[in-house]
């Protein structure tokens, strides 16, 4: 069950239509799960600074059970939602970071339980 939070100093208008669809349909095909265990969320007009600027940028959280555990997971999927954010939001990889976060089955709650019991 990945969550992807995308935030970034872009104003909503001139991010592209159905930024969100669009991302949870890229992180099912780049972590190799279904779209309907990805959750998305995008929030724009941020301040905010990378790199001590504050020209336009971007920030992507993914954070799943299972396939963000390792270094070598974690540059494939890199790779691949740099390709992406780059293209979709018309900034240069200097100005998006991404974070990665292992979760254990036990760190998500649904249906009253925690994932460990679903």
């Amino acid at each position: 069950m990945p969550f992807l939070e995308l935030e970034t100093s872009l104003p909503a208008a001139q991010l592209p239509p159905g930024l969100a669809g669009k991302l949870c349909s890229a992180a099912a095909a780049i972590l190799s799960k279904p779209e309907e265990r990805i959750n998305v969320t995008v929030k724009s007009d941020l301040p905010m600074v990378v790199g001590g600027s504050a020209a336009p940028c971007a920030q992507l959280l993914v954070s799943s059970i299972a396939v963000v555990g390792t270094a070598e997971q974690n540059r494939g999927h890199s790779a691949k939602f740099f390709e992406f954010l780059t293209k979709e939001l018309g900034l240069g990889a200097d100005r998006i970071l991404i974070r990665f976060y292992p979760l254990e089955p036990w760190q998500i709650g649904k249906k009253g339980t925690v994932m460990t019991f679903l």
